[in-house]
C-alpha cells in the first residue's frame, strides 16, 4: 500500500508500542500515551482496539508480541517516487527540504498536472525570485525569534511600513496564500506574503514581546458515520483544527471543531465535500449557512 500521512502516521505509532512490547508487556495506559505523542489524539479510538483484539496479529490481549527484532519500516520505490513528487511542490520547495537519498528518483507525476477547481486561481507566486527571498526571511525570523521589518502593500494598495515580532506563518488552501500573523494582543497584523515588497532580519525579541493575538474561535459540531474510512479522512482533513471527537457507538461519533471566523467560507466547503457522512448539529447560525449554500446551489443548476 501506498503511505499516506494517516497510515505513516499509525505505522510509526504501532512500531514504537511493539518495540516497547518486545522488552517487556505493555499496558493500555502506556499504549495509548504512544499512540497520542505518535498519532492524533483520536487515533485512540481505531489503533488501541485494533492491536487489544488481535485483528491486526501483532500482540496479544496481555500485550505481549511474537516479535523478536524491533520493526524496521525502509522506504520501497513507490514511497520515494511519491515523496519526490511532493518534494516538486513549489510550496513544499519554499521550506527547503532535505532530499538526501532521492537524487536518482523520478516522481510519479508533474506538479503541473493537477487541476485545482476548488480554489481561487490567484495565488501566490512562489517561483518569483523576490517572493521566495522574503519567505526565507520570514521563516528564519520564526526560527531564530528575530523580529522584522517590512514593507508591503495594504489591500487598497497603501504603502505600509514597520517592525513587527512575528507569531505565525499560515497557508489558505482555498487562497493558495501564505499569510504573515503577527505578534499583539489587539494589534495583530496579518500580512499576505505576496505584498510583501521588502523584508528585512533584525535583532531577537525577548520573550515577553511575542504576545498571542487574542482571536475568538467559533465551533461548529456534527455527527459522523464511520463509513469508506469517514472517521480517519475527517482526522487528516481537519488535522489544522483544534477538535474533539466523542463515540457513541462502533460507527457513529460527535466531531467539535474549532475554528478562526475567518476561515468559516472555507470550513463550510470543507464539510459539505464529505455529503452524507456529517451532519451538522451546531451552531444553528453554521446550519443556516449549509441551508442558504444548497438553496443556491439547487438554483444555479437549475437555471
Amino acid at each position: 500500500m501506498l503511505f499516506s500521512e494517516v497510515y505513516s502516521t499509525y505505522f510509526n505509532a504501532v512500531a514504537a508500542i511493539l518495540r516497547e512490547a518486545i522488552q517487556c508487556d505493555i499496558t493500555d495506559q502506556r499504549m495509548s500515551e504512544l499512540i497520542r505523542e505518535k498519532a492524533f489524539s483520536e487515533s485512540v479510538l481505531t489503533v488501541l482496539p485494533a492491536l487489544k483484539n488481535e485483528e491486526w496479529l501483532l500482540m496479544n490481549r496481555k500485550g505481549q508480541t511474537p516479535m523478536k527484532q524491533p520493526p524496521q519500516m525502509p522506504l520501497t520505490t513507490l514511497e520515494k517516487r511519491w515523496l519526490k513528487t511532493l518534494l516538486s511542490d513549489p510550496r513544499i520547495a519554499l521550506f527547503q527540504p532535505d532530499e538526501t537519498g532521492l537524487d536518482d528518483v523520478e516522481p510519479l507525476f508533474s506538479y503541473n498536472d493537477v487541476v485545482y477547481f476548488d480554489r481561487y486561481a490567484d495565488g501566490d507566486p512562489y517561483t518569483d525570485a523576490n517572493y521566495i527571498q522574503n519567505f526565507h526571511t520570514v521563516l528564519q525570523a520564526l526560527r531564530e525569534k528575530r523580529k522584522l521589518k517590512i514593507s508591503h502593500s495594504s489591500r487598497i494598495d497603501r504603502r505600509v511600513s514597520g517592525v513587527f515580532v512575528p507569531f505565525r506563518l499560515e497557508y489558505s488552501g482555498k487562497d493558495d496564500k501564505f499569510r504573515l500573523i503577527t505578534s499583539g494582543a489587539w494589534h495583530s497584523r496579518t500580512i499576505n506574503l505576496a505584498r510583501i515588497t521588502q523584508c528585512e532580519l533584525l535583532g531577537e525579541y525577548a520573550d515577553g514581546e511575542c504576545i498571542p493575538p487574542r482571536q475568538k474561535d467559533a465551533s461548529v459540531i456534527f455527527d459522523l458515520t464511520d463509513e469508506r474510512n469517514a472517521l480517519e479522512r475527517v482526522m487528516l482533513h481537519f488535522s489544522d483544527c483544534r477538535k474533539e471527537t466523542r463515540r457513541l457507538d462502533e460507527r457513529h461519533y460527535t466531531v467539535t471543531l474549532w475554528y478562526e471566523p475567518q476561515d468559516e467560507t472555507e470550513l463550510l466547503i470543507r464539510i459539505l465535500s464529505f455529503g452524507p457522512m456529517i451532519r451538522v448539529t451546531a451552531p444553528e447560525s453554521f446550519i443556516n449557512l449549509i441551508q442558504e449554500r444548497l438553496f443556491r446551489q439547487k438554483e444555479f443548476m437549475m437555471d
